[in-house]
């Protein structure tokens, strides 16, 4: 491996394992804060943190009037599916653990090339085994006696398919705009929708907000603004297949930080399908193919 891509492939370990520790601070934010309010602050936050970036990395050379107009139009779009994704996600960490949390987002993974079959896109074998892998892993991880799904599971894995479609956006859009302040845009708009929807359903609490302090800032400047900005450095030069699986971990890392933080255990039943889930996501993104020559 060359050393450029070791030491990006490190970075993006990195930001998965912020993001990982992310679910234990959306689940401890859950015990003081509603969804949309938790969502409302950490996005403003995730905003703000980013503006300085933004500044160091902007081309002096465009009508920056006209690049923050054309921004504004597709934060816009962004930013409405994110607050769609995250409000499902925050709203189901109120109702499951940490560790699972983390293993059914990961779905998005593979839910991002299996959306790409409705644009023409090509799916290997390979893809498919995975999914399947994955599949009976998050049956042996959320599904219990009569075949119910939980309800907390339910709404994390409608999240997931929202993240995967919020992902194919991004890189339909990203290329057309300056990144961060791409970046700016959609974060804004997801915390101005949280924040109203906030004002309707629910109290905001300075009390509550205060205990919540540490898992709002940790969600907002690490998960969104540091983590975030990792992840754009080393994509730079990381192999695209890489950097999934390297993200996929960051299940593993939501299990480590349950765990240790939240004291949750992982029943035996639980421990497997997670092992499968994991396995399954890391298989859908080897290419088999190009491993053996």
């Amino acid at each position: 491996m060359q050393k450029g891509n070791f030491k990006s492939n490190l970075v993006l370990l990195l930001a998965a394992a912020i993001w990982g520790l992310a679910f234990v601070a959306q689940r401890k934010g859950a015990e003081f804060l509603g969804p949309y309010t938790f969502n409302a602050l950490r996005f403003a936050i995730g905003a703000i943190s980013l503006l300085p970036i933004y500044a160091l990395t902007r081309n002096n050379k465009t009508n920056e009037h006209f690049e923050w107009r054309k921004a504004i139009k597709s934060g816009i779009f962004l930013g409405f599916v994110l607050f769609i994704a995250s409000t499902f996600q925050q709203i189901g960490m109120s109702f499951t653990e940490a560790s699972k949390a983390g293993f059914i987002t990961s779905l998005y993974v593979i839910l991002v090339p299996v959306f790409g079959l409705f644009v023409g896109r090509k799916v290997t074998k390979t893809l498919w085994s995975g999914v399947i892998i994955a599949m009976a892993g998050l049956y042996l991880l959320s599904v219990r006696e009569g075949f119910s799904l939980e309800l907390g599971d339910s709404l994390l894995i409608a999240s997931a398919v929202f993240f995967a479609l919020h992902m194919l956006l991004i890189g339909t859009f990203a290329p057309r705009h300056n990144i961060f302040l791409l970046s700016v845009f959609q974060f804004s708009v997801t915390a101005i929708l949280s924040f109203v929807a906030a004002i309707f359903y629910e109290e905001m609490e300075l009390e509550s907000i205060k205990q919540a302090a540490i898992p709002i800032i940790y969600a907002g400047l690490f998960s969104v603004g540091i983590a975030y900005t990792l992840q754009a450095y080393a994509q730079k030069k990381a192999h695209p297949a890489h950097a999934a699986i390297i993200f996929s971990f960051e299940s593993v890392f939501a299990l480590i930080g349950g765990w240790l933080i939240l004291n949750e255990v992982i029943d035996l039943r639980a421990g497997i399908g997670s092992l499968l889930m994991l396995a399954g996501i890391i298989i859908s993104q080897i290419d088999f193919k190009k491993f053996r020559k």
